[in-house]
């Protein structure tokens, strides 16, 4: 499962030559993972070719898109209370068309076109490229949906409009969809069949980004240490690959190698790794190269082996407890986060105390908590009763968040004294005397402005920490300046 963000982000200016006068508006608005807000950026970026500029002013709109999520309810109840903010808009200003795109699209589409006629179309995670062509079609007064799903497409032609950008970090796409049929997921349904793409052209993205002063990437997919090129094609054909083509691939190991190469004072991180898929070479990898943040974002979703063969995870505890050990052997500092579902159909008593006792033998940095809420589509809806009882599923998640509070404390705790490398991103919410930014665990610390400046690497001195923030004070900028 993917990790979630709940905060909205609106679109910026522009930063590429447009095809054609940019006359036109467009406000966009992405909720969910890491993967729609990239996604979100491809979409400004094909737009932008096509007359529109991007604008954070909702009421002189020209087209209105929102990129939705389908992990959890919430998500889509918040994307319905959008969409109706937006029609109310629409009938000042009735020239404004409104689009969804994303996850939602393929299972809501006739229900947001017909039936409840809220929207002017829809489109899915593979066909952002159609957007011209759909947007014609609803300027003739036409409905307009492509919900396709492709084998091919990686967008890596398209140059990502960085929108809302801090000019310090930026995600760059390595694969897209999911071969993993979580039974709690809609993923694989929604995305499609995993396939990579080009490693040249994520050397190309990334060196363009230092180029414009970036200082941190987060290479981004599904399921990143899945990761492999040989040339094209989905991941599950790799074995009718030619011997040449399976001689010469490029793995997720060899992969974070060459970007670390291309950019050595570059900051690299990764978002979402899979218990299953991540091996041993990765893990030597980002022991080796000082710029690979020590941080992993690990998805458990259950400490309970019954609990895992019942959402398809392919690991057991065990071979999760192997996989934590061979990260602190070899990265002794490791930040290590998790995804946690509760609640899940048949989780007993039991199930549940084994999920508690894998958090205390890991102690997670931190981690993203969540109840069971039954998705459409997926095998659990279709297969599993949603037997666990709200009040249930409430008082364990509680226990969890709890258990992960400890935890995040004990962890913030074990720098205090310590100095560490901070690359500066935007203003503390606090306090605008206060720079935030996070250390390479990506653990948030605070400390004070100084003579210091958006995108410097600053080493600061710990002297205090909540759960999880950092609190110290610059020493000096960092040898990576």
């Amino acid at each position: 499962m993917e990790k979630i963000i709940d905060e909205k982000q609106q679109g910026n200016s522009l930063v590429m030559e447009p095809k054609k006068e940019n006359s036109r508006k467009l406000f966009i608005e992405s909720y969910g993972c890491q993967m729609n807000f990239s996604d979100s950026e491809i979409v400004a970026s094909i737009l932008s070719r096509e007359g529109f500029n991007t604008t954070q002013n909702l009421e002189e709109a020209d087209l209105v898109l929102v990129n939705t999520c389908s992990i959890r309810e919430k998500a889509e109840q918040t994307v319905r209370k959008r969409l109706e903010k937006y029609n109310a808009v629409k009938r000042i200003n009735p020239g404004m068309k409104v689009g969804v795109l994303g996850c939602m699209a393929e299972r809501l589409k006739d229900k947001f076109l017909e039936e409840e006629k809220i929207v002017d179309l829809v489109v899915g995670p593979d066909a952002y490229k159609d957007l011209p062509n759909l947007i014609n079609e609803v300027e003739a007064g036409r409905n307009a949906v492509n919900v396709i799903l492709s084998k091919e497409e990686t967008y890596a032609d398209v140059s990502p409009v960085r929108l809302q950008s801090n000019g310090v970090s930026a995600f760059v796409s390595i694969t897209r969809g999911c071969d993993n049929m979580c039974t709690f997921c809609v993923v694989p349904f929604t995305r499609g069949r995993e396939r990579s793409r080009d490693p040249q052209s994520i050397v190309e993205e990334v060196n363009d980004l230092a180029a414009k002063g970036y200082k941190e990437i987060t290479l981004l997919g599904q399921n990143v240490d899945s990761y492999l090129w040989y040339g094209g094609g989905l991941k599950k054909d790799f074995k009718n690959a030619s011997e040449i083509q399976k001689a010469t691939a490029t793995n997720f190991a060899g992969l974070l190698k060459l970007v670390a190469e291309a950019q050595p004072k570059m900051r690299i991180r990764f978002s979402t790794s899979n218990p299953q898929d991540m091996t041993l070479d990765v893990i030597e990898v980002m022991a080796k190269y000082p710029n690979i943040c020590k941080y992993i974002h690990l998805p458990v979703q259950s400490g309970s082996d019954r609990i895992l063969q019942k959402m398809n995870r392919l690991h057991t505890r065990e071979e999760y407890f192997s996989l934590i050990d061979n990260i602190k052997e070899l990265i002794p500092d490791c930040g290590i986060s998790h995804d946690i579902i509760t609640g899940f159909p048949t989780e007993t008593e039991e199930d549940h105390q084994d999920t508690l006792s894998l958090m205390k033998y890991v102690k997670y940095h931190f981690g993203f908590m969540f109840a069971y809420s039954e998705r459409p589509g997926t095998m659990a809806a279709r297969k599993l009763e949603d037997d666990v009882p709200e009040k249930t599923k409430k008082r364990r998640l509680s226990e969890i968040v709890s258990l992960q509070q400890e935890h995040s404390l004990y962890q913030t705790q074990q720098f205090i004294g310590k100095t560490v490398e901070v690359l500066i991103e935007k203003e503390s919410k606090k306090s605008s005397e206060h720079w935030s930014g996070r250390n390479t665990q990506n653990t948030v610390v605070v400390f004070p402005k100084e003579n210091y400046s958006i995108g410097d690497f600053v080493n600061v001195k710990i002297n205090d920490c909540t759960s999880a923030t950092l609190i110290g004070e610059p020493v000096e900028f960092s040898e990576n300046n």
